[in-house]
């Protein structure tokens, strides 16, 4: 179960054969590159979703990087709880993943886990096949890495606090 020296993960989901819908495994890269002696965990779990439930159990906080089609403007980055994910993922038309998040919900509250999970949605353009990401996406990658950071940076604090 809960180990309290693990207390925040960040992974990144996506098919990086697959264009834009890889930005959550680019992401990840470039977060754990910029945080890696933070002590945070950073996992990829690319598209076996389902693996990802045996985790989550483990974390106290957690973040889920993906992608998502709901239909607002490519780069729109949408952060919200995994209990509001049945809005997102019914509105979002690309999936590559053996999950769905209203899936993953559903999961959660049926093991009952007190890990409180996020999730981090970034609007694609096109995830046709192919291995580079769209412009648009390519350039609003800083600013999306600097969101995410300024996010799981304000778990770390929260932590810290509630440790004095």
């Amino acid at each position: 179960m809960l180990d309290s020296s693990r207390n925040i993960a960040v992974i990144g989901l996506g098919n990086t054969l697959r264009r834009d819908d890889g930005i959550g495994i680019h992401l990840l890269a470039e977060l754990e590159n910029e945080l890696k002696s933070s002590g945070i965990s950073f996992l990829n779990f690319g598209i076996a979703s389902f693996g990802l439930v045996n985790f989550l159990g483990e974390f106290r906080k957690v973040l889920l990087i993906d992608a998502m089609d709901a239909g607002f403007a490519p780069a729109t980055i949408k952060i919200f709880r995994l209990e509001e994910a049945q809005v997102y993922a019914s509105q979002s038309k690309i999936s590559s993943h053996e999950i769905s998040l209203a899936d993953l919900l559903e999961i959660y509250n049926v093991l009952g886990l007190a890990t409180d999970i996020h999730v981090a949605g970034i609007q694609v353009k096109d995830a046709s096949y192919g291995l580079e990401m769209t412009p648009e996406l390519e350039k609003a990658k800083e600013d999306i890495v600097k969101n995410i950071k300024e996010l799981v940076l304000s778990w770390l604090e929260e932590q810290e606090t509630s440790r004095e």
